[in-house]
């Protein structure tokens, strides 16, 4: 099991992918289209599923017109253009992840809601078939939040994408989803978002509530954004692990554990990935098609660390992980335009500043807001590690309301470490028409895995539960 397995089968777990991404990967900009509004262009049948149709959405790379360039998103959409219940957009994760390559394995997953609604997925811009490609980022990190990339890889990403970076925040995704509602001719459509998906869906909800029946928010996102520190997650992985353990009778206590074996060896961030892939792939921990974390853990508490080592080893790399498969380049363009709560201030802050915030905001840190990590843990992750170096660019603008007023059910597995229920839990006290429904013993991406949480989608977008 070396680090092309863990990227395809953990990244594939949490959003459900499976098969070959369809098409090539060009350069995400082309010429510039002309003045027409939206529209859907250049429709065929999708390679690989039956009864949707894909056909591009040409959208400006910058809509205040400095920037020239259009960009081509891969829609595909349902055949069923006259579900009783409307379309349902469905908006995958990352950023970073497409959205119509993953349509084999989604619409399964997804089969109790399709014969009342119409689907539609979107390649959201710098993803897909139209992914950025960063190479040695790519090489470096694959699709993993934890993983630290070199400054190096981040700095030639950025230079790659010269002035086009400032163009790949949320804000400019919402604006291509209303695009997307315009050229589909309807008034209001449904909209469920997995992971990063969901703060996708409330930006768009926040800037066009009238648009949006409902939404479902899977793996939560809250919409002020994550915190850049980690730290509900690092804290609560203590937790998550003795739940795991208790159910196994394993007979140690494996947050002890980690945290002798994180102070004993400094590995934190790599330990840290170990404990975040596994949520999402094996809530278990037992090793049950993954590695077996627990043992991993208590093996090298005992004084022999390398059985953990190798394992940590094989998460590293992005080989095997193609840019349409998950682009990291977008990733970092995106989530460093987006954070609303780094140590730095925002993305505009210059390069300077950031090493030394980044410290202070360690030093504030106390030891039992992210035990049994150690605070430094915090700042060597991936996501601290690659916005520090990314160079100053437009933040992600606020959308224009500040509460979702329609009806939202919001899902959450207790053992989710990536997206942790403590922001579900946030997210769900600032959404007065919100249900937040946990689901225990499950980690990230609930939907076509888990009953219960069928069940609960069920209920609240058909008003009944699935055969």
């Amino acid at each position: 099991m070396g680090s092309v397995w863990r990227r395809r089968a953990a990244r594939s777990l949490a959003i459900g992918l499976a098969g070959a991404v369809l098409g090539a990967t060009p350069s995400p900009v082309t010429a510039t289209a002309g003045g027409a509004g939206p529209g859907l262009t250049g429709s065929r049948p999708c390679p690989g599923v039956t009864g949707f149709s894909c056909a591009d959405l040409a959208v400006p790379l910058d809509r205040a017109g400095n920037v020239a360039g259009t960009l081509r998103l891969r829609v595909a959409a349902a055949d069923n253009t006259r579900a009783p219940r409307g379309t349902l957009l469905l908006l995958t994760g990352g950023p970073g992840q497409p959205g119509p390559g993953l349509l084999p394995r989604l619409r399964e997953r997804f089969a109790f809601l399709l014969d009342d609604y119409r689907l539609v997925m979107i390649d959201q811009r710098g993803t897909g078939a139209g992914a950025i490609d960063c190479p040695r980022l790519q090489a470096e990190v694959g699709s993993s939040d934890i993983t630290p990339p070199s400054a190096a890889a981040v700095r030639e990403c950025a230079q790659h994408l010269g002035n086009t970076r400032h163009h790949y925040t949320t804000a400019d995704t919402v604006a291509d989803l209303e695009d997307l509602r315009r050229a589909l001719g309807i008034t209001r459509w449904t909209i469920d978002g997995v992971s990063y998906g969901t703060f996708v869906a409330q930006h768009y909800a926040l800037t066009y509530p009238h648009r949006v029946h409902r939404m479902v928010l899977d793996s939560v996102v809250p919409q002020d954004g994550a915190d850049p520190l980690y730290t509900a997650s690092l804290h609560r992985a203590g937790r998550v692990l003795r739940q795991a353990c208790q159910e196994q009778t394993c007979g140690f206590d494996p947050a002890a554990a980690l945290a002798e074996v994180v102070r004993r060896y400094d590995n934190g961030v790599g330990v840290f990935d170990l404990v975040v892939i596994g949520s999402i792939v094996d809530p278990t921990f037992t090793g049950t098609g993954y590695f077996p974390v627990l043992n991993l853990l208590r093996t090298a508490a005992a004084g022999d660390p390398g059985p953990l080592d190798q394992a940590i080893a094989a998460l590293q790399g992005g080989e095997g992980t193609p840019p349409a498969d998950f682009s990291a380049g977008l990733h970092v363009a995106t989530l460093c335009a987006d954070l609303v709560h780094p140590p730095w201030g925002d993305s505009r802050s210059p390069l300077w500043t950031r090493d030394a915030a980044v410290a202070r905001a360690v030093d504030r840190l106390s030891p039992g807001q992210v035990w049994p990590f150690e605070p430094e843990t915090a700042a060597g992750q991936g996501i601290i590690q690659g916005c520090r170096h990314w160079p100053p660019s437009r933040p992600n603008p606020r959308p224009p309301q500040a509460r979702l007023t329609m009806p939202v059910l919001l899902l959450n597995g207790d053992r989710d470490l990536s997206t942790p229920v403590e922001w579900a839990q946030q997210q769900a006290a600032r959404t007065p028409h919100g249900t937040l429904v946990v689901i225990p013993g499950m980690g990230h991406s609930i939907q076509g895995r888990n009953p219960e949480g069928d069940r609960a989608v069920a209920t609240f977008l058909l008003q009944r539960k699935p055969a």
